[in-house]
């Protein structure tokens, strides 16, 4: 840990994780230990350029501690002390090792509703403010601090002895990316840093799934919008542009995890995205074995219209490139009541139309995507797709997102 006062703001955003962790760890209440820690922060930022502590977590913790006696003993003595705010405190018993994983754990506790599990996450583990996670999901800064509000109420009083199982965690973690891969490359790494710490900890393959699918996608991060910041489709972006190293990674640890024959959603996903950005070219893909793990995902539910209508809808892009369109479309028409309002629905029969050589249906198609598209990049990419068809444009190509 840095000896000064002069930490900087990723080192001290990665410090408050891990002793809030530490307070809930030993048992204290996570709303009252967060508004303690906040107090602690802001101690320190009046005390440390004068008198640096040694220790700076034992520095946080002590005095998070001592706001947390003070309150239990009285509302009254809420008041800072003078010898508190000067003397460095001495170290409190604090434990080696990151315990972020912990908090994660607390965070995707099963008393959370999935949207608050997530904002928690964010909020604790992360260490983002209620702005930033607002922006990063598109919804005003108040409704996401009511978010978070509700969260540590429904929390409040309760020791957390029994945090979300494993299967949780690694969906928030999947959420948490994919706000990051939608826009926020910070939140994105900050997921994948947290899904590696978790592969140490379990041997579940599910996990290494999971990190293997985000590497694997992140990859693709730098050619995926073009220099105006316009979406570039999958089979449209300059693959010298992909991180060839995270690809070889995340091809190495999907390798370890299927070597475990335990093979699950996060596993299957991740081998198609290997499949992806294994091909030199968009005509090199090997969409046959991309099908075939398609196959493997949808049996993975009961009832894959209504269960995992994601994971139809792009065995149907698969279909299509397969069989031909026409078996594409088909497929689509099974999840018409199920997400015929969805904007994607739209975007993927207008590929399928225009893979089919259909350029009118394809156009009409991709502008009815566009004008159910609530993110503007999509909305924009939509339209361009549209016009493309419209005009017959040289090339012609289909396009896939990446």
């Amino acid at each position: 840990m840095e000896p000064t006062g002069r930490l900087g703001e990723g080192a001290l955003r990665a410090l408050v994780p891990r002793v809030l962790a530490g307070l809930v760890r030993r048992g204290e209440d996570f709303d009252a230990a967060e508004d303690a820690l906040q107090e602690a922060l802001l101690e320190a930022l009046r005390v440390w350029p004068e008198h640096p502590p040694r220790d700076p977590r034992a520095w946080l913790t002590t005095v998070a501690i001592r706001r947390l006696v003070d309150a239990r003993r009285s509302e009254a003595a809420r008041s800072r002390r003078e010898e508190v705010t000067y003397a460095e405190p001495r170290p409190g018993a604090t434990e080696e090792g990151d315990d972020t994983l912990f908090l994660l754990f607390c965070c995707c506790s099963p008393d959370l509703a999935p949207a608050s599990q997530v904002a928690l996450t964010l909020r604790a583990v992360a260490g983002l403010s209620t702005r930033e996670i607002a922006d990063a999901f598109f919804v005003p800064e108040a409704t996401m601090a009511q978010r978070i509000s509700r969260a540590k109420r429904t929390l409040r009083g309760r020791r957390l002895d029994q945090p979300g199982d494993l299967a949780v965690v690694l969906r928030v973690l999947s959420l948490v990316y994919t706000a990051g891969h939608a826009g926020r490359v910070d939140l994105a790494a900050e997921a994948i840093r947290l899904a590696r710490q978790l592969t140490l900890a379990t041997e579940e393959p599910e996990a290494r799934g999971l990190l293997a699918l985000m590497l694997l996608n992140h990859a693709r991060r730098a050619a995926r919008l073009d220099a105006a910041g316009r979406i570039v489709p999958l089979d449209r972006q300059d693959r010298g542009l992909w991180d060839t190293r995270e690809i070889a990674e995340g091809v190495r640890v999907l390798q370890s995890a299927l070597a475990l024959q335990r093979p699950g959603r996060y596993q299957v996903e991740a081998a198609i995205a290997a499949l992806h950005d294994d091909a030199a070219s968009a005509e090199e893909t090997d969409w046959p074995q991309i099908l075939a793990w398609y196959d493997d995902l949808v049996a993975l539910s009961d009832d894959p219209v209504r269960q995992d209508p994601a994971a139809v809808l792009g065995r149907a892009v698969a279909v299509g490139s397969v069989l031909g369109a026409a078996a594409g479309l088909r497929e689509t028409d099974r999840l018409r009541e199920v997400l015929g309002e969805r904007h994607r629905w739209h975007a993927v029969r207008g590929y399928l139309h225009e893979l089919g050589g259909d350029l009118a249906a394809a156009a009409a198609a991709y502008a009815e995507a566009a004008r159910r598209a609530t993110n503007l990049a999509e909305h924009d990419h939509l339209v361009r797709q549209a016009a493309r068809a419209r005009a017959g444009t040289e090339d012609g190509r289909p396009s896939r997102r990446g």
